[in-house]
């Protein structure tokens, strides 16, 4: 992967001139290369990496796998776009192994995902079946720690 784009999933904050420095270019260069990702769609948003369990609110997050009945024209894609829509769904991937595609949905409470699979997700023509995992607490995320809390591990070395 570029270099630029390694920097700027790390943190989309670092500046232009930041970046220049970093990659031995000029900051109008840095500019330049990403509008270029940007237009061409490479680069899709900015976003900040929350920590939900310091938030007041008590969303729940389900991490729900789908086993569909692909089509003959398209394969997985149709059913896909249409899960896709809903807008409980915030992440999905298509997957190998037991279950084809892989979905995280929010929800206010427990009850509000559940009422989602069943009424929504699994009466959908081509969804065969669903395995829901809520989620209970998040250590990592994107390659970040959430608990800040963490004491150092290693050895303390003195003069």
């Amino acid at each position: 992967m570029d270099e630029l784009l390694n920097i700027l999933k790390i943190n989309a904050r670092t500046s232009d001139a930041d970046i220049a420095k970093m990659i031995r270019t000029t900051p109008a260069d840095v500019a330049a290369r990403i509008a270029a990702y940007e237009k061409a769609g490479t680069i899709r948003g900015y976003r900040a990496l929350v920590n939900d369990d310091h938030l007041p609110d008590d969303t729940v997050t389900a991490v729900i796998e789908v086993k569909v009945q692909p089509e003959r024209e398209g394969g997985f894609n149709r059913i896909a776009r249409r899960i896709s829509g809903f807008p409980e769904v915030v992440n999905m991937y298509l997957m190998s192994g037991k279950f084809d595609l892989l979905l995280f949905v929010t929800g206010r409470n427990l009850r509000e995902v559940a009422s989602f699979v069943s009424e929504r997700l699994a009466t959908l023509d081509g969804v065969l079946s669903t395995g829901t995992h809520f989620m209970l607490k998040t250590y990592k995320q994107d390659g970040v720690l959430m608990d800040g809390d963490r004491a150092d591990d290693r050895l303390q070395v003195s003069p």
